[in-house]
């Protein structure tokens, strides 16, 4: 990735339905925590690649009703796809290093033969996967004959079977896998391979990731049962795969700790936020702890006393001005004072706040420039703003961070332009 200028301190490759995303966290807690330790601690010097066997269409779907960080590069379709960034610039050479030997057609020809095999919807079906549902107790007799079909057909074609009931055939060369070793072999072509690498997952199309030479491993603690079964035969007693004991995303939490890969300890799990602004803090570790408070301040979750209060007033600069996405100008601190009026207004409401791509540069000396997408969830209902705020330390004496600017842009297609307060 151009953005790092080399080898990323961390690279998460991560499935995501019930891996990074527990579906049965209806309030998405673990990946709340996870999104804030990532931009706090890891956006900056290591690489999030999330890996699934969604397409494209369905993982934007996904994106709609869940809370996901944009990731670095998105590996979809079982591997068959790979993209780069947040406009998910798509890896043309690896798309055409699975042509070779492959034939869709013949792939449909063979398999309209097998009466055990029900077509997934059309958006599953990608040019180099094709995708099915077959009964479990079905699944072996039929894979073994379509196998043998396919080999006698020329191809070079193999079947992935995950959740007792998908199966997709796909060309030799791909899958999870194999599209991790070809991101690490660019990687290391370009002197940049990442100095550890931490793979996550819980399902049958995820095996292949375990098996890549060098990388970490978590298997989720609601790993499938097919997951479990590979780990029993291949991975057993490989100390570098791990069976965590939490689900999803706190599961990958779990194993960062595990493996000594770095801090495990989210911002959502600390008790006192209120260290904003203080000298020990990086800037783009300041923008987290303050959207948690802010967070917090709304739930009614931090009490509101004159202590807090001032500890709000205190990192504005007296001149500081906010630039409200409706483009109305005026003084930063008038927000504050706004927001302390909001205090417990979200109280017993789904309500979070999350910040994405956090990223910030020196732009003079003690003085910093940061760019983030702030998302306001409330319920169905989501606000987004690309926000820029320039930060710089307050005096020598204290040598805290002080907010000297604040500006917000409402994101076309990433949530509604209406409200009514001043969103900070």
């Amino acid at each position: 990735m151009d953005r790092l200028n080399g080898p990323a301190r961390l690279m998460i490759v991560s499935d995501l339905d019930q891996t990074m995303v527990d579906h049965n966290d209806r309030e998405n807690l673990s990946l709340l925590r996870f999104n804030a330790l990532w931009e706090a601690e890891y956006r900056h010097d290591s690489l999030l690649v999330f890996s699934s066997g969604r397409s494209f269409i369905s993982y934007e779907q996904l994106r709609e009703r869940k809370p996901l960080l944009t990731p670095d590069i998105t590996v979809m379709s079982v591997g068959t796809e790979i993209a780069y960034g947040e406009s998910m610039v798509p890896d043309d050479d690896w798309k055409q290093s699975l042509d070779k030997n492959w034939n869709r057609d013949i792939v449909l020809e063979e398999t309209s033969k097998f009466s055990e095999l029900t077509p997934q919807s059309e958006q599953s079906q990608r040019p180099h996967k094709v995708s099915f549902f077959l009964k479990k107790d079905e699944a072996e007799k039929v894979i073994k004959a379509l196998t043998e079909r396919l080999e006698a057909r020329g191809l070079d074609a193999k079947t992935i079977y995950s959740g007792g009931e998908a199966l997709d055939v796909l060309p030799e060369g791909a899958g999870k896998g194999r599209a991790l070793s070809y991101l690490l072999n660019k990687f290391k072509v370009d002197g940049k391979q990442p100095n550890n690498t931490l793979v996550c997952g819980d399902s049958g199309n995820d095996a292949e990731l375990f098996s890549v030479p060098e990388v970490y491993g978590v298997m989720v603690s609601n790993a499938m049962e097919e997951l479990l079964q590979w780990r029993e035969e291949n991975a057993k007693n490989n100390p570098k795969i791990i069976l965590a004991t939490e689900r999803g995303a706190a599961g990958i939490i779990e194993a960062i700790g595990n493996f000594g890969l770095g801090s495990s300890i989210s911002p959502r799990d600390r008790v006192d936020l209120s260290e904003f602004g203080s000298k020990t803090l990086r800037p783009d570790h300041e923008i987290v702890l303050f959207y948690l408070f802010y967070e917090r301040w709304r739930h009614g979750e931090v009490e509101k006393n004159e202590q807090s209060f001032l500890k709000l007033k205190s990192i504005c600069h007296s001149m500081a001005i906010f630039v409200h996405p409706s483009g109305v100008k005026r003084p930063l601190k008038h927000s504050i004072d706004d927001m302390v009026m909001l205090h417990g207004d979200k109280k017993e409401k789904q309500f979070s706040v999350l910040v994405d791509q956090v990223y910030s540069a020196e732009i003079a000396l003690n003085t910093w420039l940061v760019k983030f997408y702030k998302w306001e969830l409330c319920g169905e209902e989501k606000y987004c703003c690309l926000t820029t705020v320039l930060l710089s330390s307050k005096n020598e004496e204290s040598d805290g961070l002080m907010w000297l600017h604040m500006h917000q842009t409402w994101l076309e297609g990433r949530g509604t332009k209406e409200s009514s307060t001043w969103l900070l």
